[in-house]
This record gives structure tokens, sequence and C-alpha cells, in this order.
């Protein structure tokens, strides 16, 4: 296989992020239909994991926000993730932030983004799994949920039932995004009192839809790396309580000590990429002696080589995801990634 995105990401970075992003996406689906995404990627050798009761091909999984509305599965499941994550996907339609909302920090191979779960409602994003062959055949979707922005915090619950119950039939495990800096007032949700609220509704309408489609969907809870240790003790005693069953660790920081100085730094917006590969590989750490293997963790932030997957393994982890570093990196991260976890 011959790499050539090293080739292509100078023409990117020329452009404006997000149209970058759009571009990119366009270019994939058209080579995915004229069959030359070997171009750009590897097939990984088959390495399954179960985990939650899903056998993954391979432990590396494609993080949510690069696809939020389903609209690349097919050439995003060609590329070789053992899984994808979709979303965030919101009950309602909504356009996100207010452009710019999205910046490279190629000195320290980051991004800041700020888009503010832009998307085209819940609905329309399961109708895109439906259809898609990657999904029809088998490929492990996961759905990434949260609120919409116009909905008040105190009844954020009821906008996450809501996606639940609308991703149900199609997600093969639902995660619940409490962790964006995005949406006003969301990282509220990891205190106590609202996140036992949200968990506990939670909790009662996935009993409900399980009755009703005989069959237990895994739920999965992202959260931030910029939480205290009481926090993570906390959210830990909650996920044992209401019977979640597994971690993502974890969403963009809101720190920005490992990019002072550098051009766009103090945008708002969360931060992703090299900066937040340590403090998201401690929260696992710390999640992986809290919880003492009785959940398991995804661990995502910062993942650029297959060194970094490893570190994550190492750390607690049974399964890995990218995203930023794919911007960086390109598609040959995914196999590097399977690669050095094939023996471990």
């Amino acid at each position: 296989m011959i790499d050539s995105y090293p080739l292509l990401r100078p023409l990117l970075f020329s452009l404006d992020p997000e149209l970058a992003h759009d571009l990119s996406m366009s270019a994939l689906d058209q080579a995915h239909r004229w069959g030359m995404l070997n171009l750009f990627a590897q097939q990984p050798a088959p390495d399954p994991r179960i985990v939650c009761g899903i056998s993954f091909p391979n432990p590396v999984g494609l993080a949510a926000g690069l696809d939020k509305d389903g609209k690349h599965i097919d050439a995003l499941g060609a590329l070789g993730f053992g899984f994808l994550e979709i979303g965030t996907v919101t009950p309602k339609p909504q356009p996100g932030n207010p452009k710019p909302r999205m910046f490279r920090l190629p000195q320290a191979q980051a991004i800041i983004n700020r888009m503010g779960f832009n998307n085209d409602g819940v609905d329309a994003c399961v109708e895109r799994v439906r259809n898609s062959a990657y999904w029809q055949n088998g490929g492990i979707v996961g759905l990434n949920i949260g609120k919409n922005a116009s909905t008040p915090i105190e009844n954020a619950a009821d906008d996450y039932v809501t996606a639940m119950q609308s991703v149900y039939k199609v997600a093969a495990y639902i995660t619940v995004n409490i962790s964006s800096p995005n949406t006003q007032n969301l990282r509220a949700l990891q205190g106590e009192e609202m996140l036992r609220t949200l968990l506990s509704s939670l909790d009662i309408a996935r009993e409900k839809l399980c009755d009703q489609h005989g069959v237990r969907k895994p739920l999965f809870l992202k959260i931030a790396p910029d939480l205290e240790p009481k926090d993570i003790d906390l959210i830990a005693d909650l996920l044992l309580e209401f019977g979640i069953d597994a971690i993502i660790a974890t969403n963009t920081t809101i720190a920005r000590d490992a990019v002072k100085g550098l051009p766009y730094a103090q945008e708002t917006g969360g931060l992703s990429g090299a900066p937040v590969r340590l403090p998201s590989t401690k929260v696992i750490e710390t999640l992986k002696t809290r919880l003492e293997g009785k959940i398991p963790i995804i661990g995502v932030g910062g993942i650029l080589s297959g060194v970094d997957a490893k570190e994550k393994i190492s750390a607690g982890a049974s399964l890995v995801q990218i995203y930023s570093g794919l911007i960086y990196r390109g598609p040959r991260l995914i196999s590097d990634c399977a690669k050095a976890l094939k023996a471990h």
C-alpha cells in the first residue's frame, strides 16, 4: 500500500478546517465508490475482542464527531475500523454554533472545535444507518446521543430518553454524551444530582425498550478529561448503581496549558489531539483502579500512533477510538494502531 495522505495533507491544511473536513469526507465516499480506498488504507488483520457482549473485529474504533449524521458510514467502515461511533445526534435537527468553529494547531498536533452538536436530527441519522451496507452486513455502529441546545438543562433527561428510543433498534451500543464543552451547561450533567436523574431516567427507559424489542442494548457514558478524582469516584459509583455497561474516557479538554501561546489557543471549545493524550490516559488509570474491572473502559484522546494506542490499553482500556489523529496521520493510523494492539 502506498500511503498518499502525506501528499494530500498540505493541500487540506491550506483550507478552512471545516471545509477541508467536508471535502475529505466527499473524496472518501468517491474513492469508496470507485474501489480505490486501498490507496489510503490497509485492512487490519482480524483481532476480535468481546466487550459488553459485542464481538468487535478489531479494537480500533472511530470516535464520535467525525461522522455526526451517518453520511459516510460505508466509506469509513471500509477503512478497517473495528467499529464506528456516529453522532452526536440530538432529537431535533440543529445548526450548531456559528462559524468559524474549528481550528487547527499543527505545532501541537491538536484541534479546537466548538461545533455544538450540529446535526440533522436523530431520525435522519437512524435512517442513514439502516440504509448503509456496512450496518446491513453486520458492521458495528454505536450511536452517540446528546441534548438539543434549546432544551433547558433541567429537562435534559427527556432529550436523552427520546434519542435513545429513536436509535435503540439500529445501535449496537448507545453512548450518552454529557461531556462536550460546546453545549451550554452540558458538563453540569456530570454532577451528582443531575447525573443521577439522567441515569435513572435512561435506566427506566431502557428496561421498557428491552421488553419491547427483546434485547438489552449496552449503554456507554462518555466523560471529560477535566474531572477531579472525587468526581471520577462519584461517576464510578453511579455507573455501577445504574448498570451502565462501559465508560468512554475521554472527550475533549477545556484546558489550554499544553498549547499556551500558539495561534488559536485561546479560542473557546474542546481541545483534542496530542495535548489530551496524557490527561485522558490518567483518567483511564484512575477508572481502572476505581472500577476494578467491573466495567470496561474505551480509551480515546490523543492517539496519533500505535504506541499511543498501546498506552491506552496498558492503562486499562479494552478498546480505543481515534479522530483527531486521522486529521494529522490519515487512515494509515487505523492499521498502525491495530497492528500495535494485535499481540496486546
